[in-house]
């Protein structure tokens, strides 16, 4: 391994380029194997034995990536909000870095280059679980196995969910990065290796990426057979007048909407030919249970198509709230409820509010903070059609992102899979479609059919294998009817719990403590120069570190 001289300024820029090439990779566009190049990036990057310009690369390569991502945020709530929430997520991703920096001059690692790509995807596995918990409750918006939907990858949250798919595409960026370093013309390396060598490392880098990614190619994905029977479900999109925060100041005529919509689908289907309807998050912001109009409504459209109506709706109680969906049977009513486990830090509830008022006005929108549910969310369905009772799984919007909260459903004996979700306020943004990437992976992570459900779209239905089989569009009034097969084996990744996080957070520890405490930074010797008196005389290259010195440029 040998000193590469790099202008920092490339660095930043190389950086900020993968971040955002690794957006690329998630929806809209979803080129999946701009993940690989992103990481890639990022690794060359911050290749100087510096833990703090390193944290800076890594903080320039999350701006290059959140910014673009999360741009949604900039069109819900305005451009202080979106940087800060930019900022901020890019900063742990910083943390990450540097503490990678610091684990790879741990004694044992230092000199094995062949465990900085598997040390590295274990850190970064480790920084996106810190940010799915923390701070507020955790935000893990971006997580790299999001964006593996149409990818090989995506069976191996069969094993461990996005963890694991997460780690194997940092694996493989960090392998593409070493082959382009060892190929790169340099001291101590093309130059100096006979040729009948140079093409050795490089390759050896490259079939393990390949390997890596030949593992998830055969790796079996979760049957679609039904174990428990079949579900037949009616899905309503009953769509917004426009998009915006200002897009349910109408909140009337959202329940219209998509009463008006089960009407049209039993129109379609017939009456009695469902065992479920599920309407969206927010589907009704009048609470049917306080309030006579709306329940009134709701039940004539439950009578129309004679079936349940699973539907999203806030409840008021000792000045919280709490949002719910709720099981509304036809001429019986709200029979049961599941409230949201994780409400939106600074935008369901304010931390902070009056800090938070300081950088924007908006915070005030939201007058009575949310409360958080305490039950798991399987949601009992009674089905006459064939005397059994449907368990389903739901979560609400944004906890499809937080593994633990849909593992816990199904372990608790959940069938299928159910995301209702509100996207008006994001507009003709990635959001909706980040959204459905996200209940992709779930579906295979669990071996459940999955159906996310949108007040405005994207709704799909998603297959236990990945496979999406009905997509509506955004901005649209829509509805379907799909047979869901109900399943109730669980995975590997569902056995396994937490496990493979507890690991990779015990590896990731361990070797951070061994970098702090037997590792040790040098700085390179400029060339020709003698060394100090009483040091040791070397007959062989060793590898030089130091602030502008690359690691892992060599076997």
């Amino acid at each position: 391994m040998a000193v590469i001289w790099t202008p920092r300024a490339l660095s930043l820029l190389v950086a900020a380029l993968g971040g955002w090439a690794t957006d690329a990779a998630f929806p809209m566009r979803g080129w999946w194997p701009l993940a690989f190049v992103g990481m890639a990036a990022l690794v060359w990057a911050c290749g100087r034995d510096s833990a703090r310009w390193n944290a800076l690369v890594g903080w320039v390569w999350g701006l290059g990536f959140f910014l673009p991502h999360l741009w949604w945020a900039h069109y819900a709530v305005g451009p202080v909000p979106w940087v800060a929430l930019s900022v901020a997520e890019s900063g742990i991703l910083a943390g990450g870095v540097a503490a990678f920096t610091w684990a790879r001059r741990g004694r044992w690692v230092r000199h094995r280059t062949w465990l900085h790509a598997p040390l590295f995807a274990t850190i970064w596995v480790v920084i996106e679980q810190l940010r799915q918990v923390w701070p507020f409750g955790g935000f893990p918006w971006g997580r790299l196995g999001f964006s593996q939907g149409d990818s090989p990858l995506l069976s191996l949250a069969t094993i461990a969910g996005a963890p694991l798919v997460s780690f194997a595409v940092v694996l493989i960026g960090h392998y593409l990065a070493d082959a382009v370093r060892l190929l790169l013309p340099g001291p101590g390396r093309r130059d100096e290796v006979p040729a009948h060598r140079h093409w050795r490392q490089p390759a050896y880098r490259l079939v393990a990426g390949g390997l890596v990614l030949g593992v998830g190619a055969v790796l079996p994905l979760p049957s679609t057979q039904a174990e428990e029977g079949v579900l037949r479900v009616g899905a309503v999109q009953g769509n917004v007048s426009e998009p915006g925060l200002g897009a349910f100041a109408n909140a009337q005529e959202v329940l219209h909407n998509h009463a008006r919509g089960t009407h049209e689908l039993a129109d379609e289907v017939g009456q009695g030919n469902l065992d479920l309807v599920v309407w969206p998050e927010n589907a009704t912001d009048i609470n049917p249970r306080a309030d006579a109009q709306a329940a009134a409504e709701i039940d004539a459209a439950a009578e129309a198509i004679d079936a349940p109506i699973l539907l999203g709706t806030d409840r008021y109680d000792d000045e919280a709230r709490y949002n719910e969906m709720i099981l509304w049977q036809p001429g019986v009513g709200s029979t049961y409820a599941y409230a949201k486990q994780i409400p939106a830090a600074f935008a369901e509830y304010i931390p902070m509010r009056e800090v938070a008022r300081l950088f924007s006005p908006a915070v005030d929108m939201v007058r009575t903070d949310m409360a958080a549910g305490q039950e798991v969310g399987v949601v009992p369905v009674p089905v006459p059609r064939t005397g059994e009772v449907a368990d389903v799984g739901t979560v609400i919007c944004f906890e499809v992102a937080y593994d633990a909260l849909i593992r816990s459903a199904v372990q608790d004996g959940a069938e299928f899979l159910l995301v209702p979700t509100n996207n008006a306020s994001f507009g003709y943004t990635s959001e909706s479609e980040q959204q459905l990437a996200m209940s992709r992976l779930r579906a295979v992570e669990h071996g459940r059919t999955t159906l996310q459900i949108s007040t405005v779209g994207v709704s799909g239905v998603i297959a236990p294998d990945g496979t999406v089989l009905e997509e509506t569009g955004l901005f649209t009034h829509e509805s379907f009817a799909a047979d869901i097969p109900l399943r109730s084996t669980l995975t590997i990744a569902d056995r396994l719990g937490d496990w493979p996080m507890i690991v990779f957070t015990v590896l990731a520890v361990l070797a951070l403590a061994l970098g702090v405490v037997t590792g040790r930074r040098q700085r390179p010797r400029p060339a020709g120069a003698e060394p100090a008196e009483g040091a040791p005389v070397r007959t062989s290259p060793e590898p030089a570190t130091g602030s502008d010195a690359h690691v892992g440029a060599a076997p």
